[in-house]
C-alpha cells in the first residue's frame, strides 16, 4: 500500500509520470497511427478511447489494440509509429491545462522534479523540449532497453538518485494503475490527477491515494 503524503504542503521532491498525467500524448499517438494507415491507403481511423485505455501498457499491446485487424506486426509497428512520432511536430497545447505554469511555479519554489515514465527515453525528451518543460526537471527517465518497465520500480530508483532524495518522503504524481503499482514498488507516496486516462481505474486500486484537480494543488 502507498505512504500517505499530507496535504496542505509542498513535497521538496516530486516524480512525475508523462503521459496522461502532464501531457495529452493520445492526441500524437492517434495522428501518428492515422498517418500510417493512410500512407497504406487504410481510411480507418484510431479511436482516441483506446489509446487511452492502452496508454499505461504502451508498446506492441497499445500499438495492436488501437491499429486493431490492421496490425499487421506488433514488433514492425512500434518499430515504424516511434520513427514517425521522432519527427512529427509536438502540439503547443499538448500539455494539460495548468501544467506548464504549475511546473514553473514549482521550480521556482525549490521542489527538485523528476519524469518516470515507459514512454521511450528520446520521445520524453523530444516532447518535454519541444513543450520546453524540460527545464524543470532533473532528471528524466524513460523506457531504455536495459531497464524494465514500470510497474517495476528501477525507472523510479533511477530518477530518486539522481533528486538524491528520499522515497519516503518524494511524492509520486500519475494517473493509472501501472502508476499505483510503481508507487507502491518504490515505496513513494502517491496522488493521482484526476484529469488521467486512467484514473477511474487507478482511483479503484488506491482508494486512500491523493486527488488532484490541479497541479497547483501541491503549491498548497
Amino acid at each position: 500500500m502507498c505512504a500517505t503524503q499530507p496535504t496542505g504542503k509542498t513535497p521538496r521532491h516530486i516524480l512525475f509520470d508523462l503521459d496522461g498525467t502532464l501531457v495529452d500524448s493520445v492526441r500524437i499517438t492517434c495522428a501518428v497511427i492515422d498517418e500510417m494507415l493512410a500512407a497504406r491507403g487504410i481510411t480507418f481511423r484510431a479511436d482516441p478511447a483506446v489509446a487511452r485505455a492502452m496508454d499505461a501498457i504502451g508498446g506492441e499491446a497499445m500499438i495492436a489494440a488501437v491499429m486493431g485487424p490492421h496490425c499487421r506486426d506488433p514488433k514492425q509497428e512500434i518499430a515504424e509509429f516511434r520513427a514517425r512520432h521522432a519527427v512529427v511536430a509536438t502540439p503547443a497545447d499538448l500539455a494539460f491545462p495548468g501544467v506548464s505554469d504549475a511546473l514553473a511555479a514549482l521550480a521556482a519554489g525549490g521542489v527538485a522534479m523528476a519524469i518516470c515514465s515507459n514512454k521511450p527515453q528520446h520521445l520524453c525528451e523530444k516532447i518535454l523540449a519541444d513543450l520546453d518543460l524540460a527545464r524543470h526537471f532533473t532528471s528524466i527517465v524513460g523506457a531504455r532497453p536495459d531497464l524494465p518497465r514500470k510497474p517495476a520500480p528501477d525507472g523510479a530508483r533511477l530518477a530518486l538518485a539522481a533528486l538524491g532524495a528520499d522515497p519516503a518522503v518524494t511524492l509520486y504524481v500519475g494517473d493509472s494503475p501501472v502508476d499505483v503499482a510503481t508507487a507502491n514498488a518504490a515505496g513513494l507516496p502517491l496522488a493521482l490527477v484526476n484529469w488521467g486516462y486512467g484514473f477511474d481505474a487507478a482511483r479503484t486500486t488506491a482508494p486512500d491515494a491523493r486527488v488532484l484537480h490541479s497541479l497547483a494543488q501541491l503549491m498548497d
